[in-house]
């Protein structure tokens, strides 16, 4: 059974930094992705930073966190991380670690973490 154990999250002030990891159990082989979403209270499930293990491997990041974000992969363990800097308030969230399936449409995730907290205060 696949299971994806999120940590990191926590409290900062806007413009401070957290680093979210999530390791993944359960595999038996390489996920063809692995990825961050996050939703806020009200809003929909959005898609912030993922790796895919095929083609180049280049990650795919949201233009609202694109040069403040940076998500890293260690494939021998199944681990990712989210480093996240200069932290905004609207990147309140609760943020979730995916695998599998597709790594950008939240629909198509076939594997989803429980969730991490992040919240970020002016």
């Amino acid at each position: 059974q696949v299971r994806l154990l999120e940590s990191g999250g926590g409290s900062v002030q806007a413009g401070g930094s957290l680093r979210l990891s999530c390791a993944a159990s359960g595999y038996t082989y390489r996920p063809n992705c692995m990825g961050w979403f996050r939703q806020a209270p009200g809003k929909a499930r959005e898609q912030v930073a993922a790796v895919y293990s095929s083609g180049a491997g280049t990650p795919v990041y949201s233009d609202s966190v694109k040069g403040r974000f940076t998500i890293s992969q260690y494939y021998t363990n199944n681990t990712i991380y989210l480093q996240m800097n200069s932290l905004r308030p609207e990147d309140t969230a609760m943020y979730y670690c995916a695998a599998e399936g597709s790594c950008t449409l939240a629909g198509h995730v076939r594997n989803w973490g429980q969730g991490t907290q992040v919240t970020v205060s002016s």
